[in-house]
């Protein structure tokens, strides 16, 4: 499995996140794998050690997996969270109040977008979330 976080609007109009994973099934020659994602197009981009982008939405929905640099995002409501290399996006959060980012580390974030087609299905699977103990 891959790890994953999903960014969405909920309907407070606030980004949230939650943790899981990719999906893998097996394949050939022991491989894990998914199937093919439907998208439309995919480009690379680079950040310099440092950057930090302030409150923003995704322009589209789309996969950003992260090749190089640590960075912690935060939503609105305070809440934040690590991606670290090897690491994917599932960036949703197309409206609403958005979300921030900051580089943590020395390296520079290297990603590739992958922008989704619409309705295109995402083997997302979100963690199961823990019970309050009484």
């Amino acid at each position: 499995m891959i790890r994953c976080v999903r960014l969405w609007t909920g309907e407070d109009g606030n980004s949230h996140f939650e943790e899981g994973v990719i999906e893998l099934a097996p394949g050939q020659r022991g491989d894990f794998l998914t199937g093919k994602i439907d998208a439309t197009s995919v480009s690379f981009q680079e950040t310099e050690s440092g950057g930090a982008f302030s409150w923003h939405t995704a322009p589209i929905r789309q996969l950003v997996i992260t090749l190089s640099g640590t960075l912690d995002f935060q939503t609105r409501d305070g809440h934040h969270f690590l991606i670290h290399p090897g690491n994917i996006l599932l960036a949703e959060d197309t409206a609403g109040s958005g979300h921030s980012w900051k580089l943590t580390d020395d390296s520079s974030w290297r990603r590739a977008y992958v922008v989704l087609r619409p309705g295109a299905e995402v083997p997302f699977r979100a963690k199961a979330r823990q019970s309050a103990r009484a």
